[in-house]
């Protein structure tokens, strides 16, 4: 017992309440989030769309989501974390109420897009509130739970959508909505404003910088991580774009698919709360580094894969390779970024994902008709290259984050 209470302590002890009612609000509203992943069977079974108008719709939610990412980032900025999470939680509730009884596909597809745009503007506002009211020695624990609860979410809201869906899709839309307004409801009632006072730069920071979305565009030691970060999301989006067409090649049933997808899933929610303990001696480039190195290598099993047994065992290594990237990547993203440039930041950031959603296919599709298994190389390639990225990276990125708490400290030692 006092093992467990030990293990719990240094997994999520000493985070403020702030940030638990933050976590939960993030739980409830990925656990609802389900009608997105099935409106292109909702399009195509219930509005009578074809597969390739479908494939539009699901494309202009993507584009809406990466405006959102923006938009949420310099609304969290200007606004404050509280009212964006308020105010996109709200809309996206009514969106998704008023998409339950469309019927007009050109409404349809408007709708999806801003649903788009509302679904992604609180990313960043939830992270830079939770680097708002964490210490910092507690930030990668909090971003673990985090991505923790993330996993958690989506695996409640696949068994849900398959369960409503077969019900009604009316039912599936309207119980979203109602999700979506319950986070809402926790983030009204429970968290505060985390947005304090804009602090003044100092005359060494003021320099050369242009308050706004061009310092993070400009800023060559973020951009480099982002870039890292965008080669890490291709890798992970191989499971949900070009792993399918390669199982089903190899003769594997959807079931197959199913049974890999979900043993990473049960990976992530069963051993995610170890991460921390675990990575915490090491430093953040070396444990990025052998991440993706790990991912490289399970996808690069994929290879020599006929059947589902090397498939379920590639699984095991990338999904471990994922959840020691989760915390240390969070953490960077917050560190590197002026404390009154913090959701700008995290909105370039978040941006690499709608990003590699749309390369991964795009690109990974052709790699798989013209290269056949010898894709998987190719990607594993990707992997071992963002592996030394991160090695090379690293001491500049450090000397970049020195300098910017010590900016940060300046103002109070004047002050003393």
């Amino acid at each position: 017992m006092r093992g467990l209470r030990r293990w719990w302590d240094d997994t999520a002890g000493g985070l403020p309440a702030t940030f638990w009612y933050l976590w939960s609000g993030l739980l409830i509203n990925r656990a609802g989030a389900f009608a997105l992943l099935f409106l292109s069977l909702y399009l195509t079974a219930a509005r009578g769309a074809p597969p390739s108008l479908a494939g539009l719709v699901v494309g202009a939610y993507g584009i809406g989501g990466a405006a959102g990412t923006l938009l949420g980032g310099v609304l969290a900025d200007r606004w404050g974390r509280r009212a964006t999470l308020l105010a996109a939680h709200l809309v996206a509730a009514g969106l998704m109420a008023t998409l339950a009884f469309s019927t007009h596909l050109a409404v349809i597809a408007a709708l999806a897009t801003l649903v788009g745009v509302a679904h992604s503007m609180p990313s960043p506002a939830f992270v830079a509130a939770i680097v708002d009211v964490v210490p910092e020695a507690r930030r990668s624990r909090a971003f673990n739970l985090q991505f923790w609860a993330f996993n958690l979410g989506m695996a409640v809201a696949s068994l849900l959508a398959g369960v409503l869906a077969e019900a009604s899709f009316t039912a599936l839309f309207l119980v979203d909505a109602g999700a979506t307004l319950a986070a809402a409801v926790v983030i009204a009632l429970k968290v505060p404003e985390t947005l304090g006072r804009r602090p003044a730069l100092t005359p060494r920071a003021a320099v050369g910088r242009r308050p706004g979305l061009h310092t993070a565009l400009t800023d060559r030691t973020f951009l480099a991580f982002v870039g890292l970060t965008f080669l890490l999301a291709v890798l992970t989006m191989q499971t949900s774009t070009i792993m399918p067409l390669a199982m089903r090649a190899d003769g594997l049933r959807p079931s197959a698919y199913g049974l890999v997808v979900a043993l990473g899933g049960a990976l992530i929610v069963a051993g995610q709360l170890f991460v921390p303990r675990l990575i915490e001696p090491y430093r953040k480039s070396t444990v990025l580094a052998v991440s993706t190195g790990l991912m490289a290598l399970g996808f690069g099993t994929l290879t020599v894969a006929d059947g589902l047994p090397l498939y379920l065992g590639a699984a095991v290594v990338w999904t471990a390779g994922q959840m020691l990237a989760a915390p240390p990547n969070a953490q960077i993203n917050a560190d590197l970024a002026p404390p009154e440039l913090r959701a700008r930041y995290q909105s370039v950031f978040y941006l690499t994902f709608p990003a590699a959603s749309f390369v991964a296919p795009a690109l990974g599709g052709l790699s798989l008709e013209h290269l056949g298994e010898r894709h998987w190389l190719v990607v594993g390639a990707l992997g071992l290259l963002a592996a030394a990225g991160h090695l090379l990276a690293g001491p500049p990125r450090e000397s970049r984050v020195a300098a910017l708490r010590a900016a940060a400290a300046e103002p109070v030692r004047s002050a003393r």
